[in-house]
């Protein structure tokens, strides 16, 4: 595609706001919306009450709080103008009721901001699985979800089955595909990982118009764990009509053996050379292991040192000669040799005068 085909919105633009003036007549009719907040948000909810109210009145929509019912009301006026007001407003104090402080939900009100409830609490089957995913979102100290709010210029509020997002439309439109895939089991950070390259890739005006597929990570699921096997398998056994042998009862055994017909002694007698056989074999290992007690461990050989070799014997005397010529020696003296020579040279000087 040629890039004077491409629509190309220039650096800088911005939409202008709309004013009376789009809209002299007002609206023909009155609009309000309503929403419940829980019985702990109350307290601050009255405390920045009158600020909502100045807020909203900037925009000629009225705000109003029923402690006794627990509920948040936003209506229009006759002087409402923007019909989108309401909307905003309506955003405004479903914020509110989840928790968003005040310094946060009054942008909302601007053109360039809007929010973005993510329901995560029927994402997941087990409980446990669910709070161990949300804090995946969170990080460690809150880092991985201050990474993403850096990364999206969003405000996120991460609190019970919900997650609250407030900030530009292509923000919000990362912060809940990065949601979603936390639930589903894949870590934020490689979603992070690429927004960051995104964002790199946004600042060179050569690439703002092509693919950013070649840059962008490919992370592909590895399986760690292997499903256990069991240790006993079932195995099935092969389907036959006929019915399994009849067991063998006890007469049926001795008349197999012939024992069916000994007497009454001989079967006794058989009996004891049984028990005496067992007792003669429990008695020979009980023999063999109080004998093992007995057996001497296995020695190592001894290793013979050789004899010193005569070829390198100490020469004590020439040792003892060289001990007694450096006791003569005075500690700096000259050698014998050199003290010959300076009293020669002395003698030819003298004789010389």
């Amino acid at each position: 595609v040629d890039e004077s085909e491409l629509l190309t919105v220039p650096d800088g633009w911005k939409e202008p706001a709309f004013t009376r003036e789009d809209n002299p007549k007002g609206l023909l009719e009155e609009s309000s919306f309503a929403t419940l907040f829980p019985k702990y948000r109350e307290a601050y909810l009255k405390e920045c009450w009158p600020l909502v109210q100045k807020a909203l009145g900037e925009h000629y929509v009225n705000a109003a709080l029923d402690l006794i019912e627990g509920s948040m009301t936003v209506t229009t006026t006759k002087k409402t103008f923007d019909p989108y007001a309401i909307i905003r407003a309506r955003d405004l104090i479903k914020l509110l009721a989840r928790s968003v402080p005040f310094e946060q939900v009054f942008r909302i009100l601007q053109d360039d901001v809007a929010c973005d409830i993510i329901k995560i609490g029927s994402l997941v089957r087990k409980r446990e699985t669910f709070i161990k995913r949300r804090a995946r979102l969170l990080g460690p100290k809150g880092s991985t979800l201050k990474a993403l709010e850096l990364l999206t210029n969003c405000y996120i509020m991460v609190q019970g089955n919900t997650v609250s997002a407030l900030g530009p439309f292509s923000g919000l439109k990362e912060v809940r595909k990065v949601v979603l895939d936390t639930m589903k089991n894949i870590h934020p950070i490689y979603n992070i990982k690429t927004l960051m390259i995104k964002r790199e890739l946004a600042k060179d005006p050569e690439l703002r118009t092509q693919s950013w597929e070649r840059f962008l990570p490919k992370f592909k699921r590895k399986n760690l764990k292997k499903r256990k096997e069991p240790k006993k398998k079932n195995t099935k056994k092969e389907y036959t009509p006929f019915p399994p042998p009849q067991p063998e009862s006890q007469i049926d055994k001795e008349l197999a053996s012939g024992e069916y017909f000994l007497k009454e002694r001989q079967k006794k007698r058989k009996q004891m050379e049984e028990i005496k056989a067992k007792q003669a074999d429990a008695i020979k290992k009980r023999q063999e292991e109080r004998n093992k007690a007995f057996i001497p461990p296995k020695e190592k050989p001894v290793v013979k040192t050789k004899k010193a070799s005569s070829e390198k014997k100490i020469d004590i005397e020439a040792i003892k000669e060289k001990v007694k010529n450096a006791k003569k020696k005075k500690l700096g003296a000259l050698p014998e040799e050199e003290v010959k020579l300076k009293m020669a040279a002395d003698e030819k000087k003298k004789k010389k005068k």
